[in-house]
């Protein structure tokens, strides 16, 4: 009988133990997770901060779920040691666990860049269920919030608060909102309607500290501003968590490199998700993740699947608004595009064309057809017959395949 073990309970983690399971009945699958609850939507903690959800609400696999799959489950449970050559993982407890393919998905963590003060109480980081709930705990008694980052879980934790009832201000090094989704004119219409919720902006602004002013919190700007708030939140993006592919001398450049197959460059042993790299690309994405993880459990239990990379794409809401962006959003302006706005209604719609080749879109307020046109990214749509038409309020996006 197989042993399989896998580190983490990411969405890697788990789309390869269900494509193990699917492939491989018999095989004994252990799973291990630093966390406290299973696996759960990561996207959905900026809905918990508002109140909107419980964690029980986001939790994608609940713990009967791994025990109807025949699936070890080892929650609060860190691993600190891979010995590749007697194919064993020690846990933080010292115990010891033997393995015939082993999977490392460990994912990300968030980034914490080196301001001055970030270490002072109430500065804080999203990226797990148990930083929510520190969060949401200290939120009771706060007012204010600076949040430091303009990307997309940064901008929906801080509408979260806002909904909770907390005045939200955002101060982000680039002179636009979200901008690897965004390009300037539709970072300007959702920042309007943004504004419009309540939200402050500071763009093109760089944190100087984060200093303890008499029990409360002031973030100081290199230009001079003073904002005081009761809780900052530091939305800087995700590093891959590598320490234990390091430790047995993985090759790490922007994250541990693996094949087609997600195969390190050890025997027997894979990883997927936030912490590698496939081809030069690091995405950190739940889409991506999810993919490589597939790939990754099939091949464990003996298949032939590749994987061939992802079109970097987001589908997801920002503050109640749909937002869909995909390929080269081309936010410099250099290539051809097809752009249809109404920023009374909060919409931009734009196609990026390449020697008629669909190239890039950027779907804000009005995501209709977003599969199709995401497909034709990734297949490299000729779409010269079309070029008039894209643009039309009732195209029918079904002429993309």
């Amino acid at each position: 009988m197989a042993r399989y073990i896998i580190i983490g309970n990411s969405v890697a983690a788990n789309a390869a133990a269900e494509k193990i399971r699917a492939t491989d009945k018999q095989g004994s699958i252990i799973m291990f997770s630093k966390e406290k609850v299973p696996f759960y939507y990561v996207p959905a903690l900026p809905e918990f901060l508002s109140g909107e959800k419980d964690i029980r609400g986001i939790i994608i696999h609940n713990e009967q779920w791994y025990t109807n799959n025949t699936i070890e489950l080892h929650l609060d449970t860190e691993v600190t040691a891979i010995d590749q050559k007697g194919k064993t993982v020690t846990s933080k407890d010292g115990k010891s666990f033997s393995y015939d393919k082993l999977l490392i998905a460990t994912g990300g963590y968030s980034f914490l860049p080196p301001i001055p003060g970030s270490k002072n109480e109430g500065v804080v980081g999203l990226r797990t269920a148990a930083d929510a709930q520190a969060i949401k705990k200290r939120a009771e008694t706060a007012k204010e919030l600076v949040l430091i980052g303009g990307g997309v879980l940064g901008l929906e934790a801080g509408n979260g608060l806002r909904k909770a009832g907390l005045k939200v201000s955002v101060v982000e090094v680039f002179p636009r909102l979200l901008p690897r989704q965004m390009d300037v004119p539709g970072a300007a219409i959702l920042q309007k309607q943004m504004e419009k919720m309540g939200f402050s902006f500071y763009l093109g602004a760089k944190t100087k500290e984060i200093v303890n002013d008499g029990g409360r919190l002031c973030v100081n700007l290199e230009a001079g501003e003073q904002l005081p708030a009761d809780m900052v939140m530091i939305s800087a993006g995700v590093r891959p968590e590598v320490a234990l592919a390091k430790a047995i001398g993985l090759e790490i450049d922007k994250g541990v490199k693996v094949d087609d197959t997600m195969k390190t460059g050890i025997e027997d042993i894979y990883a997927a998700g936030d912490l590698i790299e496939h081809r030069g690309m690091f995405y950190g994405l739940w889409q991506p993740s999810m993919d490589q993880g597939r790939v990754a459990g099939a091949n464990m239990a003996g298949g032939s699947a590749q994987y061939a990379g992802s079109v970097m794409s987001n589908s997801l809401k920002v503050v109640g608004i749909n937002l869909t962006a995909g390929g080269d959003i081309d936010a410099d302006a250099k290539l051809e595009s097809i752009v249809v706005q109404d920023p009374a209604n909060a919409v931009y719609r734009k196609f990026v064309l390449q020697d008629n080749i669909l190239v890039g879109t950027i779907l804000l307020g009005d995501n209709h057809g977003a599969d199709e046109i995401l497909a034709a990214i990734k297949n490299k749509k000729d779409i010269s017959a079309l070029k008039a038409d894209l643009a039309k309020a009732d195209f029918d996006c079904a002429r993309l395949k």
